[in-house]
């Protein structure tokens, strides 16, 4: 966890870097939000946090996600994060060190400009999913997702172009998405020396 730390440290930013490739018009219209990526080590080793939201939500029901959530008036990406990683997983925020952010990330469909927060997670706290958003907690050992039958990519074409949708294959999940988008973002961060 220590290499990963320190390979996590050279690749993110400590305020909210900017994201060019987004169009400016659009980000400032979007619904600001952030997520929290949090590693944590099991028996398995270094492992990331996901949920798999609840069947009765309005929007990426039953989708394999981040703990994460709009952004209230006045708070700061760390501040929703580590709120939110709370709510929906009981995250106490004193087990969280937060590392810092990867690059924010667009979601069309929910109209979102997310902010990944990674961060470490000390100990093993007790998490219990809240039911209104949550059906499920999984630790994913990052080996299994640096498998190399585990990560695929498909281009599809769109109304604003060609997109690379990232899929991580799991045993019994598969991640896509922007969560698919931000897991291929750290995997690249951790594995660029």
């Amino acid at each position: 966890m220590e290499e990963i730390s320190r390979r996590l440290h050279l690749h993110v930013a400590s305020d909210q870097p900017a994201n060019l490739d987004l169009n400016q018009e659009w980000v400032a219209s979007s619904r600001p939000s952030a997520v929290l990526i949090p590693l944590l080590i099991t028996n398995d080793g270094p492992s990331v946090l996901l949920t798999r939201r609840a069947d009765h939500l309005r929007s990426h029901k039953g989708e394999i996600s981040f703990p994460g959530g709009r952004m209230e008036p006045n708070e700061t990406p760390h501040q929703t994060a580590l709120r939110e990683a709370h709510e929906e997983v009981a995250l106490p925020h004193e087990a969280v060190t937060i590392i810092g952010t990867l690059e924010p990330i667009a979601t069309f469909v929910s109209n979102s400009h997310i902010t990944p927060v990674v961060a470490l997670v000390n100990g093993e706290p007790d998490l219990r999913a809240d039911p209104g958003e949550v059906a499920r907690i999984m630790t994913v050992p990052l080996h299994n997702l640096a498998r190399h039958d585990t990560y695929r990519n498909e281009w599809w074409s769109t109304d604003r172009g060609e997109i690379n949708i990232h899929f991580f294959e799991l045993d019994d999940e598969t991640v896509w998405g922007a969560t698919g988008r931000l897991l291929h973002q750290l995997i690249d961060a951790i594995t660029t020396p």
